[in-house]
């Protein structure tokens, strides 16, 4: 017999489903039976699988070893380590700045992302356990494409990943973005369109007008000066669909830098003789969140910015728009 106790991170779930994870190889089926035959109980009765469960509830697994291992799986969740540079952590929530070229989720498991990284990184703090991850995976709660830099949020418990989920799902958490564009603006814009994306190519296209299977789009942005051949932005994402913001801008005529998919052969090529530039500089730097009440309060209208990398920083600074960039952040 195995008796496992649903701890805080478990708790508000339907009991099948966390069968399902404890058990990750059985069919639907086994547990059902199970329970019929009281092989597995809830709090020393009978269940029928559909009950919540609550902090402190007992679950009884009356299987041989062998039944257990088998359908329990490879109980190792994956994991990997590096310098995380973490903009702020609390017992809840985690904000990241990504560095380019790093998965923000899963894609391939020969790959790290950085849920894997935030896996391993709080197995080394010590602030989650093997046994917990059998049937709670803290995880990332948005996506930047991998070579897009800046914050990436994550929840610790399963608290903080509901919440900030909730927060990125109704759009009530601001997203701003930095980048350098071709040519020169010198207005606030806040931009419409429609947004179709091509599975095949993994290319979006964006038009003015509703297509068939196109999405909604949105973006503000704001000059916060230029060179008179490249003008850095920021730009608000009001929606967040997948290229939004680079497909959006190149097409009013104003494509990022370094962007090999929608972006300048010529303008990409001259700044990478001259750089080493191979992605787009395209830098989620802050993000900010809304009136927040109850458990994570101590959130509430909350700003947290992630400083710019390196490489774009040095971009910055030798095409003279450093004091632009200072100036209109402070």
């Amino acid at each position: 017999m195995k008796q496992f106790i649903i701890d805080e991170n478990e708790a508000g779930q339907r009991f099948d489903k966390y069968l399902g994870k404890l058990l990750k190889e059985a069919p639907k089926s086994f547990f059902y039976k199970m329970m019929r035959k009281k092989n597995i109980t809830l709090n020393g009765k009978k269940a029928s699988g559909n009950e919540m469960l609550k902090k402190g509830d007992a679950v009884k697994l009356f299987l041989s070893d062998e039944t257990f291992d088998k359908f329990a799986g490879d109980r190792k969740v994956a994991r990997a380590v590096c310098d995380l540079e973490v903009v702020y952590e609390d017992e809840d929530v985690i904000f990241i700045n990504k560095p380019a070229g790093v998965l923000s989720q899963p894609a391939d498991e020969k790959e790290p992302s950085m849920v894997e990284y935030l896996i391993g990184y709080l197995l080394e703090k010590k602030e989650i356990e093997e046994e917990q991850l059998k049937t709670f995976k803290p995880s990332v709660c948005n996506r930047l494409d991998r070579n897009t830099s800046g914050l990436i949020a994550g929840g610790k418990t399963l608290a903080g990943l509901q919440m900030l989920s909730e927060l990125f799902h109704d759009r009530t958490l601001h997203k701003y973005y930095l980048c350098l564009v071709r040519g020169v603006i010198r207005e606030e814009n806040y931009i419409k369109g429609y947004l179709h994306k091509d599975k095949k190519t993994n290319k979006v296209t964006v038009y003015k007008e509703k297509k068939e299977d196109s999405l909604p789009i949105e973006t503000a942005y704001r000059p916060l000066g230029d060179n008179g051949e490249l003008t850095l932005l920021e730009v608000h994402l009001i929606t967040g669909r997948t290229h939004q913001i680079r497909a959006h801008l190149s097409s009013i005529g104003h494509p990022l830098l370094g962007d090999g998919k929608y972006g300048n052969e010529a303008l990409n090529k001259k700044y990478r003789d001259r750089y080493k530039l191979s992605y787009q500089l395209l830098h989620a730097y802050k993000v900010t969140l809304p009136k927040l009440e109850g458990k994570f309060e101590r959130l509430s209208d909350r700003t947290f910015t992630a400083p710019v990398p390196e490489l774009f920083h040095k971009i910055i600074r030798e095409e003279q728009l450093e004091e632009s960039y200072y100036e209109n952040l402070a």
